[in-house]
Order: C-alpha cells, then structure tokens, then sequence
C-alpha cells in the first residue's frame, strides 16, 4: 500500500508540476509538492518509526540508510527525493513478502484440489454434505476418479487407488474392505464407501495445508547478508555526506549523497536473488519454507543423515524366504503376496516386487484385516493366511535361515494357524548413496558426514560401510538425536536430513534442517526445506541453488554498491542534485534488479556427482 501510495503522489506532482504555474502556491508550498507531502506524510512516517523502533532495539540494518535520507529530505524541503526514497524501501519489502508467498506456491496448488464436498451416507441414502460436517464414524461414498476427502478405511466395494500425490509412491494402492485410505487419494474406476476415522481438520491433507499456512505467514529474515553488507556501507555513506557537508557547507549535498546511497541492490537485490532461487527449487520439487535456508547452507560444514529413507528407499527388499511345515517357497510367497496387494505396510511392496520377479499369479482375497499390533489376515482359496511378526507360530515348527547374517527385518507367515515361512527384509540402499558422500567434501566443503538411525547397530554399520561414512550412531531415541544435533552444532553449522516423525527435534534444532519427502506431516513443518522428490540429487542441487544464490547475491549487491560510492562522490563535489541522485539511484537498482534475476533461469548442470 505504501508503494502504490509514493507512486500516486510521484504521479500526481508530475501532472501539476507542468499543468500549474510555478509559483501558485498554498500555505506557503507550491501546490504540486502537496501529493509528495501527503505522501511522505503517509507512507515515510510508518517506515521511519518502524526503522527508529529497530534503531532503539540496535538493530541496524541495510535499510537505516534509507530512513535517514527521508528524513533528511523533509528537513531540507526536497519531497520528491524522500518520496522516491519511500518507493524504494517499500518496494523492498513488497518483494520480501512476495518471496514469503512464492514459497508456499506449490502446496497452495495441492490446496485447491482438495475437494470441499463429500457424499455422506446413511439411511436415507447419499447426501452431499461440506467435508467440515463429516464426523468420525460417518460413512462416505467416493466415486469413480474423484478425490477421497477424508482419512478412513473401506467398508464397502474394491478398485485402486492413486496416493503419489501425496505419498511419492509411483503406483497405484488395491483397496478392499479394511484397507485404509488417505485424503487426498483418487479414486480409480470403481465405487467404495469409506468410513471415516479422522475429523477433516485433522487428516492427512489437513494437516499438509497446516504446514502451508504456518509457512505463509511465517516472515522470512530476508536480509541477513544485506545487513552484514550493511553495517559497512551505511557508515561510508555517512561519512561521505557529513565531508561533503562539512567542506561545501551546502546541507544539499548531504543528501544527495544519502539519496544516491539508498542501498537498493540490498533491499532489492538480494529478496529477488532469493525469490528467483525460491522458484528454480520449487520447480525442482524443493519447497523452501524458510528462505534463510538459501543463505545458510552453503556455510555448513557438518551433514547428519537418518538413515532409513534418505540414505535407503525406507523400501525394504525380500531377500530370503525361509520355508517350514511341508510347505514351498512359491505357495507361500503367493499367498502372501495375494494377500499384502491390500496394505500399505513397507515390507508389502517388497513382497508384491519378490511375486512379479517369479511371474507368480495373484489369488483372490475374500476378506482383510489389518489391525495395528496384530498383523495383516485374509481368507484365501478357503485358507486363513497371516502376516506378521505377532503371530504365534506351532510348537516345534523349525524355520532356520540359510545365511548367519544376523542384519535385516523378519516377518513370519502362518497358513490355517500353522508357520509356514519367515521372510527376511532389507532396507535397499540408493545407488548413488556412495558417490553423493564422496563428493560432498570435495565439491561442497562439508569437514565431517553422520549417520544416525533408531535401528540395531548392525544394520547401521552395514549401510555405513555401503555409502562410505565413517561416524555412526545407532539405536539413537528422538532425545539422543536431538542431544546429538546439539552437540554437533555447537562445534559446527549442521544439515540434518530426515523423514520420520521421530527426526523432527533434530531437524528444529540443526542449523539446516530437510524433510525428505511427505511421509510426516510433522517433519515438513519442523524442516526449513521439503525435498518432495526424494532422491539424493534433490539435495546436491539445493546445496548448488544456495551457493549459486549467495554468489549472485553478493555480485549484485557489491557492484551496486560500488556504483553507488562512485556515484556518492560525485554527489559530494555537487554534479548530482537529490533528485539527480534519485533518478541515477533507479537505474543502479535496475541493473541490480536484472543481474539478480538470473538465479531463476536453471544453469545447464545442477549436480556434480557421478
């Protein structure tokens, strides 16, 4: 508002300014200032206390600069410099709260698919009702490829349903009586009614758009490195101008020094820096929540990984079937698989990718259960098939494994009440987990790499040795990650990189902290970036977006501010009037403008490892 009120009153004196004669005046101004009084009075007032409270606060900032030339622009009768002046610290910030707004564009996208009406069903048939009126326990009806609008699980009717909005997963989930759905999931060709099992306020998708709200309004301290800039160009400014002042005895070089001084390529500069690597990492799918992120990971020196989900798929793969009680590795894998087709447990896909490797045909499933603690059960071909590590196997069944490796997850299976099998998981590694490691050092600074895991020592040790760390930390609670991240940061600047609820502390407490993927809702907000795209070449051009936005950043402030001492010091000698100086200062700030927005166009490489 403040903006477009400078820019009426600059308008509005030109049109009198040259419509009027000159010396028409009232109470004692020529008629065409009164606009650019109005407009100081209106716009500069609020922006000189907020920047005398920052002053009183000793908080000083890039900006101070800009209030001393109003004010000093109303004490020397100079209007139209000061209201200039006013345009641009207020264009400023009406660019850091654009910033504020890019960052959260992407999930404001995810917001408005969101369904507003579901089909509630009862008694009297299917009603459409706003989604704020579904309780818990109510019944809805989610037709052929809509958006399911609650959480809850399926009561009636079978189909598929696409969660890679909200889960990353590639493909499509079976659903069938007591599978369990997200909000936000399209349906697929079929009918179901889902029984709700959350209010909508605190679903999943809720939840996300939480995240969305606290990171719009949260305000980003855009600025850090234009204050640090800042604390050395205000004073030189001011000295110039007090010199010139003093040897000239002409109050009016002053400010035109101070006019040509306003450190725009820092209030400006440096928040289009930041909005355009903003949006190169949203379409990297990299949600900058905070953009502070931007400027501190390139000074990090310390990354701490979680291990499952980051360094691994947090995909568990089958890598042994261990047979008993007569039966064979393919019947059981069968009906395993016929049965885990309907839940979303992570060792599921693993079962379902070991059944298409041996091309083994899928059964039908009669019914499903899936409740938490006890495991997942259906009825197959008329047998009872249970999965889990709760089931209570035969007295002197005898399931050995083939290997001594003692590292990995375990799952038993039971047919009719009797064991039948043990599956042996391992969480798959990334490929390029090893080569990410490697040239963190090299190309990116960082001293020392952590891994840190909730999981037995060896399983950690294995994944250790796998992507080459060599500091581990295993059978870690939430508090001893967090104690961790502490400790680490006291030495050195952190990035943690997590995925799990449990990795939220650590993520508030590191100097950097990133959620990988959408897996916790919690972990989104506590992170200050969201890698939606969980690959670890995500991370590796966040950390060339960051670097390449500080170093144009800082191109972009120090040659505007080169040219503005220049420009100061012909000021000085009196060639440039204010408003002289205001008109130069303008261009200074376009070209700064024009370099700055080159971090929004991607370069032709934005990872450097192999």
């Amino acid at each position: 508002m403040i903006a477009i009120l400078a820019l009426v009153a600059i308008a509005a004196y030109l049109l009198l300014h040259f419509l009027l004669p000159a010396n028409l005046r009232f109470a004692g101004l020529p008629i065409a200032d009164w606009p650019l009084v109005f407009g100081l009075a209106l716009g500069g007032t609020p922006l000189v206390f907020t920047l005398l409270k920052q002053t009183i606060r000793r908080e000083f900032g890039s900006d101070l600069l800009a209030g001393i030339s109003i004010v000093t622009s109303v004490v020397l009768h100079q209007y139209l410099a000061g209201t200039l002046v006013v345009l641009m610290l207020s264009g400023g910030q009406t660019l850091e709260n654009y910033a504020t707004a890019s960052a959260s564009s992407v999930l404001e996208a995810l917001a408005k698919r969101m369904p507003s009406i579901a089909h509630r069903k009862d008694a009297q048939g299917v009603v459409d009702v706003p989604v704020e009126e579904v309780k818990v326990g109510d019944l809805v009806a989610v037709f052929p490829h809509e958006i399911c609008p609650i959480d809850g699980s399926v009561v009636e009717g079978h189909g598929v349903m696409d969660e890679s909005y909200l889960t990353g997963e590639p493909f499509k989930i079976d659903k069938a009586p007591g599978s369990e759905v997200i909000s936000g999931a399209i349906n697929g060709d079929s009918a179901i009614v889902v029984k709700a099992s959350k209010l909508a306020l605190d679903s999943r998708y809720a939840k996300i758009m939480e995240v969305m709200r606290t990171s719009a309004q949260r305000r980003p301290q855009m600025r850090r490195i234009a204050d640090q800039l800042g604390a050395f160009y205000t004073p030189t400014a001011v000295i110039i101008g007090l010199v010139a002042w003093a040897v000239s005895s002409e109050p009016m070089r002053f400010l035109s020094v101070l006019v040509i001084a306003t450190p725009c390529p820092l209030l400006i500069g440096i928040p289009v820096a930041i909005i355009g690597s903003i949006s190169l990492a949203a379409k990297r799918g990299i949600i900058i929540k905070d953009p502070i992120v931007l400027e501190r990971i390139s000074g990090c020196r310390v990354m701490i990984f979680d291990k499952t989900g980051t360094l691994t798929y947090g995909r568990p793969k089958l890598t042994e079937i261990v047979t008993c009680g007569g039966f064979d590795e393919n019947t059981a894998l069968r009906l395993v698989a016929s049965l885990e087709r309907y839940s979303k447990h992570p060792l599921a896909g693993a079962i379902l990718e070991a059944a298409t490797v041996r091309k083994l045909g899928l059964a039908e499933v009669a019914e499903v259960s899936e409740r938490p603690g006890t495991g997942l059960s259906g009825l197959i071909e008329g047998k009872k098939v249970e999965v889990g590590g709760q089931v209570k196997p035969e007295s002197g069944a005898n399931c050995q494994p083939t290997t001594q490796d003692e590292g990995g997850l375990t799952c038993a299976v039971s047919i009719d009440g009797v064991l039948a099998a043990v599956l042996r998981f391992r969480d798959e590694p990334r490929p390029d987990g090893l080569a990410f490691i490697r040239h963190l050092g090299s190309k990116h600074g960082f001293k020392r790499v952590l891994l840190v895991s909730g999981d037995r020592e060896s399983e950690v040790r294995y994944m250790a040795d796998v992507v080459g760390i060599k500091e581990i930390y295993a059978g870690q609670s939430p508090e001893q990650k967090l104690e961790l991240v502490h400790k680490e940061t006291k030495l050195a600047q952190t990035v943690f990189i997590g995925d799990g609820i449990n990795d939220a502390p650590a993520l508030m407490a590191a100097t950097v902290g990133i959620a990988f993927g959408q897996k916790s809702d919690i972990t989104s907000e506590a992170a200050g970036a969201v890698i939606m795209d969980s690959t670890l070449e995500r991370i590796d051009e966040l950390l060339h977006i960051s670097h390449r936005m500080r170093a144009i950043a800082l191109q972009t402030a120090i040659g505007g501010m080169s040219v503005s001492i220049i420009g100061m010091l012909i000021a000085s000698v009196g060639i440039l009037t204010p408003v002289a100086g205001a008109v130069s200062q303008e261009v200074i700030d376009v070209l700064a403008v024009l370099n700055a927005l080159r971090v929004a166009f991607p370069p032709k490489q934005l990872t450097d490892y192999t």
